[in-house]
């Protein structure tokens, strides 16, 4: 019998074990098989855990985290990976046994990333449905502090330590290794216009951050009514936990009709561009409502997509939908859109939920595709199905993914994120969001572009503003009493 491992990919083969038998027939070729490992932020995910001994089985190892990673089994390893490399390592199993694998970079093992493979004497039985789940016991809050009206937490790509927290005012504040920093991180309150909806609402940090030290904000200006400046800063040089805000280059300024409807989230997607949501910038004071949100030559109501690295001041990305249309601003990515406080792109499956609040009848989620630009959202002819204004002509609208009816306790729909915490494994792939003054939190199961499960999470967040994510995906919610917790099993 013989046993070999080879590593595919520039590593070198190794044979374990060679035994002979005189007279003997050759074996039978033992069976190929494929297994996808998918590396995350701290997890793997296996397309199976177990084989039939005397298979030979190819892993196909690839990260889809923002760490940096590795997969060893057996003691053998790829190449450290980092986000979107790949490589194959093919086994043969000659025997049954139970097999440990890991990522062998320093504390990730710690953090979920570790497991065991099964080899059996024979195939393993179809995997049972999981049974029912009661999403209300899974999760419960706990605070991490209080700020001054936090309105997104957020974390740079691979660093576990420091998590974010921008407060509206124009400040954002590190918590590093649990503790918050008496230094602000970023302070530009004296650029930044704070009334009701205005301030300093989002930043993200450039996927390559770690080495490039580059970070972008989104906020009001003391100009007009508060109008929309989307900038880039620096990293200082020689402190990590200090931003430059003498570094500050303009990339966008929008004018704004009135102070309210400012959309307000950034966030680089997989492509590695920035998209912007932005409101439709008045909610009937000097305009009709929704007076910009069909109109292509204005980046009012929209969701931009651009290019930061390229460019003066940046770069139009190629396939933004609007590029070769006349009169078109051509950063349009998506557009008929009336207050998108909120959105998140999941990186794993492409897809990107806007929570867009509603006029007086109902709040609703938007679902678009990354690979699929150009959505009509339907404002002002629509809030969510309920026809809006039967005057204007919104070509191809697109309905929600779901909606809900302003009645009760609810005023404004609060955008969430995906969960791919690895500690809360049951709501995996789940959408997350709540409602401002009912403060309930809700996970949303969608497949094929539809709602399957939508269930009450049992968890209620007074005046709740925002969520957002750290570095091990796990997930936070705050309100404007200034709370911050983060979700956690119970």
């Amino acid at each position: 019998m013989a046993a070999r491992v080879r590593l595919v990919g520039g590593l070198a083969a190794v044979s374990v074990c060679a035994v002979s038998l005189s007279g003997t027939a050759s074996p039978a070729p033992p069976r190929a098989l494929t297994v996808r490992v998918d590396a995350r932020d701290y997890a793997f995910a296996l397309s199976r855990r177990s084989v039939p001994a005397g298979s030979s089985v190819r892993f196909v190892v690839r990260n889809r985290g923002a760490s940096p990673h590795d997969f060893v089994l057996k003691g053998k390893r790829t190449r450290i990976l980092r986000r979107g490399q790949s490589q194959t390592v093919t086994v043969t199993f000659p025997r049954k046994g139970v097999f440990k694998f890991l990522c062998s970079v320093s504390g990730h093992a710690r953090l979920g990333m570790r497991g065991s493979f099964g080899v059996s004497t024979k195939p393993p039985p179809p995997p049972k449905p999981p049974p029912p789940v009661d999403t209300s016991k899974l999760l419960a809050l706990s605070r991490i502090g209080t700020f001054e009206r936090p309105v997104l937490v957020t974390a740079a790509p691979g660093d576990a330590r420091r998590l974010f927290v921008v407060e509206q005012a124009g400040t954002v504040r590190v918590v590093r290794d649990g503790e918050m920093l008496d230094r602000p991180f970023l302070d530009i309150r004296e650029d930044v216009k704070l009334v009701s909806e205005p301030g300093l609402l989002s930043i993200a940090f450039a996927p390559d951050y770690a080495s490039s030290g580059l970070l972008y904000a989104f906020y009001n200006t003391h100009a007009g009514n508060g109008d929309i400046r989307i900038s880039e800063f620096l990293r200082h040089p020689a402190d990590p936990d200090l931003a430059d805000a003498d570094t500050e280059r303009i990339l966008v300024t929008i004018v704004k009709p009135w102070e309210n409807h400012n959309g307000g989230m950034l966030q680089f997607g997989p492509d590695g561009y920035l998209y912007a949501s932005v409101g439709d910038g008045d909610s009937g004071v000097l305009n009709p409502p929704g007076f910009f949100a069909q109109r292509k030559d204005s980046l009012l109501g929209t969701i931009l997509r651009i290019d930061p690295r390229h460019g003066a001041p940046y770069a139009i990305p190629p396939g933004n939908p609007f590029v070769a249309e006349q009169g078109a601003l051509p950063e349009i990515w998506a557009y008929g859109l009336r207050n998108p406080w909120r959105f998140w792109i999941d990186d794993q499956t492409g897809s990107m939920f806007i929570a867009d609040a509603g006029n007086a009848q109902r709040e609703e989620v938007d679902l678009a595709r990354l690979d699929a630009p150009g959505a009509n959202f339907g404002w002002p002819c629509f809030e969510g199905t309920v026809p809006f204004d039967t005057t204007k002509t919104c070509s191809g609208a697109r309905p929600p993914l779901l909606e809900y009816a302003l009645s009760g306790s609810n005023c404004a729909v609060i955008g969430g994120v995906v969960v791919r915490d690895a500690r809360i494994v049951a709501l995996a792939g789940r959408y997350l969001f709540g409602d401002h003054c009912s403060g309930v939190i809700t996970a949303v199961e969608v497949a094929n572009g539809d709602v399957t499960s939508q269930d009450d999470l049992g968890l209620v967040v007074p005046e709740l503003t925002s969520f957002g994510i750290d570095a091990l995906a796990r997930i936070y919610a705050m309100n404007l009493r200034g709370d911050v917790f983060r979700l956690d099993p119970r």
